[in-house]
């Protein structure tokens, strides 16, 4: 049986859902694990549920004879991969950072720098179907600065795009020491 049937088969088998599975030089397979999302629920995973991955995992490529020399399980974490519509249904909102295949062309940038390539803003639904990021390329107010009212806020810029377009997509790592702000949704 293949690596990535053997550490499915043993991580859906305890609850969980693969998100990864990687192998480093030196021997090192790194699996990462989520808890299966429903909407309106919203879980995470701790330490307590790597160890029993760990050890189901260990046992299970024991069985089928996989080598490896250090076996590492962990959460996806703050910077989270986002691959399949799921992922997109469950972080729609979220400030995400994409990266496309190709970059954007002149004709149909329209705001958008042409050849640009990456982007940050908030994950949501197209109208037509699809996805969109939104964002404003308006620099945050410095702490302690009042914002003169007479100023033109910049435009909200959209993007549209296809999953099939991306080379990569991860949420954006947002901390926040004194807790979250209201408004915001979703996992920190």
């Amino acid at each position: 049986m293949a690596l990535q049937d053997v550490a499915r088969e043993a991580v859906t088998g305890l609850g969980y859902e693969l998100v990864d599975i990687e192998r480093s030089a030196g021997g090192l397979l790194r699996v990462t694990i989520d808890l299966p999302w429903e909407p309106g629920q919203n879980g995470f995973v701790n330490v307590e549920d790597c160890e029993k991955v760990t050890r189901q995992l260990q046992y299970a490529l024991e069985v089928e004879g996989v080598d490896y020399k250090r076996l590492e399980v962990s959460s996806p974490g703050l910077d989270r991969p986002l691959r399949t519509e799921r992922d997109f249904q469950r972080f729609e909102g979220e400030l995400v950072d994409l990266t496309l295949k190709a970059p954007v062309g002149a004709a149909g940038a329209g705001v958008v720098a042409a050849n640009r390539r990456k982007f940050r803003g908030r994950l949501g639904r197209a109208k037509g179907g699809g996805w969109q990021l939104s964002w404003s390329d308006e620099p945050e107010a410095r702490p302690g600065r009042k914002v003169s009212r007479k100023r033109q806020p910049a435009p909200v810029q959209v993007l549209g795009f296809a999953l099939d377009e991306l080379k990569e997509a991860r949420l954006a790592p947002v901390v926040d020491f004194k807790g979250r702000r209201p408004g915001q949704t979703g996992e920190s």
